[in-house]
């Protein structure tokens, strides 16, 4: 058997998908809980309890990226997968939490279809990260993933404008644009992040081709 002097390069691949896997069932979860509204404190739960596994896969990364002489991309770039899978992980949280707490109603028609659109989105990262080393294509992916990003967009300005069409003068009216004010920031930077690294992935995936 040959012997090495470097180290046996860790699955990063493998690690990429793993986080994603989660940040899937986080979103899948965050589109159940718009569409059926119901168990909310349940399925946040649930959210919370991927999210604490998404960081042990975060932390998982950064030790043995730290640990590791030779990668199988660039450094920079398994930390800006790994940050940003991070981040959109905390984003869904962020959104499932004041969905629960701020005792909403109902979830706007907008704010549904726009988490359905990041569900697809971060389904599609799974695809790209599978193509991660093997050379395939990722175009059909990506434009596929920048459609739905639109269509957020578009929906984003919409919702936000339906918050203005009923009078304000109500304590209760006001409260409630406040509300979904602030829902509706986290979720835009759900999707912007999402497409942030739908970007950073097609980058490395032509560099490395």
């Amino acid at each position: 058997m040959a012997f090495s002097f470097f180290p046996k390069s860790p699955k990063f691949f493998d690690f990429f998908r793993e986080q994603n896997r989660i940040i899937v069932n986080a979103a899948t979860v965050l589109d159940k809980l718009a569409r059926e509204f119901v168990n909310c404190e349940s399925q946040c739960q649930v959210i919370n309890m991927l999210e604490a596994e998404g960081d042990v896969i975060n932390r998982i990364i950064r030790r043995e990226l730290s640990t590791t002489f030779i990668t199988p991309i660039d450094r920079e770039d398994i930390h800006e997968i790994n940050s940003s899978q991070e981040t959109i992980l905390n984003h869904i949280q962020a959104v499932s939490n004041r969905i629960g707490v701020y005792e909403i109603k109902e979830v706007r028609f907008q704010a549904k279809r726009i988490i359905s659109n990041i569900r697809e989105m971060v389904t599609g990262i799974g695809v790209m990260l599978g193509h991660l080393g093997n050379g395939k294509e990722v175009a059909g992916t990506v434009a596929q993933l920048q459609h739905l990003k639109k269509e957020c967009e578009m929906l984003l300005v919409s919702g936000l404008g339906e918050l203005y069409d009923h009078p304000v003068t109500e304590p209760g009216n006001i409260v409630e644009i406040i509300k979904w004010t602030q829902i509706y920031d986290r979720i835009d930077k759900l999707f912007n992040r999402t497409w942030q690294l739908t970007k950073s992935i097609e980058g490395i995936v032509l560099k490395n081709a």
